[in-house]
């Protein structure tokens, strides 16, 4: 069950109404860094979460958490569209600076939600959650979590460094502030689970006796010369998983070059191929 009080998370102000940043604000809306995505991750992730519940309880929570941060961006999307032209002549005539803002505004945000914001990225284009991941697997679904609120802290520092209106960079400092602490709270879930010494390879209930072991930890080269790749710490010592040991080779066919059976009479190839 969800509810809501009709209060923002934080203050939503605009000093400065610009079509332009109100459009640049719908990509941490609908945009693949934004909140829409994070906050249907989270919750098709608590759908799926078996286990111990304080994980399922953690992603909900903080699933509705992001739903309040998708309302104060909308709401600071329609506030910045306040005064953008309803039409095409309107008060642009030789004013360079009306012209400019009118071709900042995304026209979808106009035409299709009256100067609202809408479930899209800044290119007008819907979110369609595809970019959702939720595995059913916690320990994916949390390292996951890690990249989704790296991007969208990365996201939300560029909007930070392109407006200069106080209100916008109050809460956008907000938001960052947030994502700060996402990225550790899924850290520290994983540590929870007993980090990444118990967590990885993903998924840990795969008997890694079962696999080719020959390769589970091997960096393998594969530069035209046969030169070995450029050295780092992935190539040699203790694996991070603390289960195996790094090494690095050229990697060297091991299969033969493939030979398919004839095409099918029925199957729309040339005559030559059947």
């Amino acid at each position: 069950m969800f509810y809501t009080d009709n209060k923002l998370q934080f203050p939503v102000r605009v000093e400065r109404p610009d079509p332009l940043f109100a459009r640049a604000l719908q990509q941490a809306i609908g945009g693949v860094e934004g909140e829409i995505r994070v906050a249907m991750q989270y919750f098709f992730q608590a759908m799926g979460a078996r286990g111990n519940p304080k994980f399922r309880s953690l992603l909900l929570n903080t699933a509705a958490e992001e739903l309040g941060h998708i309302e104060m961006l909308a709401t600071a999307v329609a506030l910045n569209l306040e005064g953008a032209p309803l039409a095409l002549a309107e008060e642009i005539g030789n004013d360079p600076v009306a012209g400019s803002v009118l071709g900042g505004l995304n026209l979808k945000n106009l035409l299709s939600a009256g100067l609202s914001a809408m479930p899209v990225d800044s290119d007008g284009v819907p979110f369609d959650m595809s970019h959702i991941y939720a595995s059913g697997n916690i320990g994916a679904d949390l390292t996951a979590n890690i990249a989704a609120e790296s991007t969208g802290r990365a996201l939300a520092v560029r909007l930070y460094n392109l407006t200069g209106d106080p209100g916008m960079r109050d809460m956008l400092q907000y938001l960052i502030a947030r994502d700060t602490m996402h990225q550790n709270q899924w850290l520290a879930a994983i540590e929870e689970l007993g980090g990444t010494e118990a967590v990885f390879p993903i998924p840990n209930s795969h008997p890694q006796t079962e696999e080719n072991a020959e390769f589970s930890y091997a960096y393998l080269g594969f530069q035209q010369d046969g030169s070995l790749p450029a050295d780092g710490r992935w190539g040699g010592g203790q694996s991070v998983d603390g289960k195996g040991n790094f090494s690095t080779r050229v990697m060297a066919p091991l299969g033969v070059e493939p030979v398919l059976g004839p095409a099918r009479p029925d199957s729309g190839a040339q005559a030559e191929q059947m």
